[in-house]
């Protein structure tokens, strides 16, 4: 058997990180059995699809290089790869239903059946509905239609026995077909439900297995009736473990970035990135912000190979030691065996781990090469990026060390690549360090040494001020302050005498120049 698996997302919002695990796990299974991997869009519900949605979708999978072998920009044998394309093929299965008494016209109102509901409940038996308003010939249909009545076709489901379905996550699972309703497949609009274009489609696209997650398991009755009754072969199924809220059973929200996704403008989106990355890394009790959607670790800098391999351990594990994989260890030893029954919690800090092991593991050209994009966005490098500030890259990147966790973090250190003219101070420092005490008498004269130092080097920058502070008797405190709010307009960052290598001597006077002079 060929193993053909398939992602089919529905166009209704932003790539959401549990929708993310499912392809991967199902591009994975693929790849793994030399299979195909299909990538169909599920937008059979005209009223919720959101058009610009679907392209944030292709880009996210094509960024975490999850691609597909048939589908949306591809093509494939099984075109078109859309459902909205695809209604005679439905129209046809919907007939093919009734006429082997498989499912039938039902003509009740809505109020009609919640009256039915509650008198089951009045009862304290199980709701299922009577089939009073079945229409089983031409003249029945006739009545109810005189009678203003609409209709819709819903599935006749068994009343008696039990589906047994092997499930190659859950193991064997069980139903009791009493339990199941008889389900609307056609609206009275004419158009099909998700659960019979689903069926359809998997078979025609020659789906071997399905993998997908816990929620659609319940599904799975109807499914499996649908396509026994049109004679389908049952695929094989995989529904893999939700994913959770941290440190929760609660399923993971994609609600949580609805005011992020608004504004697409880069400069804000970044700034609101960097927030939420720096909550990410110094947790408060009040942070309770967890981000779901792909595009937002795009957009902070993250690596898809880290994405990758994190999600790739939602809910599934090689053994109980091994945590970093490359895409083509992934692919050497993903199992649907060791595919875990509980849900998987997503956890954004252990993401940041995974970030920070991958990244710190790549070679500082690469890093530069990631942080561009960032600076260039930002209006702080041109494009292509200088050698200048390609050199002062370099250093950054070398000096800040893991500080810098992800691409995004360049924008961190965003005072060595503005023009010194245009530095930004924080003013509560600058109060503190340059306009109250000695601190600017104090530079002043420290400006001297630097200006007849050689060579502009961290030693020999150190060994100056060493001197000064000898020389002046005073505390380091009170000259390095000064020193580094005059020339990086705040009182954190990297080490002072690197700082001052990486600026050079011209940017490094220029600068305190311009400090002095706004006292």
């Amino acid at each position: 058997m060929t193993v053909r698996t398939r992602f089919a997302p529905s166009p209704t919002g932003y790539l959401h990180i549990g929708g993310v695990r499912t392809a991967l796990f199902n591009w994975l299974f693929a790849r793994q059995n030399h299979g195909q991997f299909i990538l169909r869009i599920d937008d059979t519900d005209q009223q919720r699809n959101v058009d610009e949605a679907l392209q944030p979708i292709l880009d996210g999978l094509r960024w975490l290089g999850i691609d597909w072998d048939e589908g949306p920009k591809k093509g494939g044998p099984f075109a078109p790869y859309y459902q909205s394309k695809r209604l005679d093929r439905y129209q046809a299965a919907v007939e093919r239903l009734l006429a082997g008494g498989h499912a039938y016209y039902d003509y009740a109102t809505t109020a009609e059946l919640q009256a039915e509901r509650q008198a089951a409940e009045g009862e304290k038996r199980p709701f299922r509905y009577s089939r009073r308003y079945l229409a089983e010939t031409p003249a029945d249909r006739a009545r109810f239609e005189a009678e203003g009545r609409q209709a819709v076709v819903r599935l006749k489901m068994p009343s008696e026995g039990t589906l047994v379905l092997d499930d190659l996550v859950r193991g064997r699972v069980e139903f009791d077909w009493a339990r199941e309703q008889d389900h609307v497949v056609q609206r009275a609009d004419g158009t099909c439900l998700y659960h019979l274009a689903n069926v359809v489609d998997d078979y025609d696209f020659q789906i071997s297995h399905v993998i997908r997650a816990e929620e659609h398991l319940s599904n799975t009755p109807r499914q499996v009736f649908i396509l026994e009754a049109l004679g389908y072969p049952r695929p094989v199924y995989a529904h893999l473990p939700f994913v959770a809220e941290p440190g929760s059973h609660t399923k993971l929200s994609k609600r949580k970035l609805q005011k992020y996704l608004k504004n697409r403008d880069f400069a804000a989106m970044v700034a609101h990135a960097q927030k939420i990355a720096e909550a990410i890394r110094h947790p408060t009790e009040a942070d309770a912000f967890n981000p779901v959607i792909v595009d937002f670790y795009q957009t902070v800098g993250y690596l898809p190979e880290a994405i990758v391999n994190y999600l790739a351990l939602l809910g599934w594990s090689l053994d109980d030691k091994t945590e970093h994989f490359s895409r083509e260890e992934l692919i050497e030893h993903f199992s649907l065996e060791r595919v875990n029954k509980a849900p998987a919690s997503f956890d954004p800090r252990k993401l940041m781990a995974f970030e920070d092991w991958h990244f710190q593991r790549l070679s500082r050209a690469r890093k530069v090469e990631l942080a561009a994009p960032f600076l260039q966005e930002a209006g702080l490098a041109t494009s292509p990026i200088s050698a200048e500030t390609r050199r002062i890259m370099e250093k950054v990147v070398a000096a800040a060390g893991d500080r810098i966790k992800v691409a995004g973090d360049i924008l961190s250190f965003a005072d060595f690549f503005q023009p010194d003219d245009q530095l930004l101070y924080d003013e509560a420092a600058f109060d503190k360090h340059l306009r109250q005490g000695n601190g600017a008498d104090l530079l002043c004269r420290f400006r001297d040494r630097l200006a007849a130092l050689e060579p502009f080097d961290p030693p020999a920058l150190e060994a100056a001020m060493q001197d000064f502070v000898a020389a002046e008797q005073i505390k380091l405190g009170q000259i390095i302050h000064a020193v580094r709010v005059a020339v990086t307009g705040k009182s954190i960052g990297l080490g002072l005498f690197d700082t001052l290598a990486i600026l050079g001597r011209s940017r490094s006077l220029a600068r305190i120049d311009r400090a002095l002079g706004r006292r």
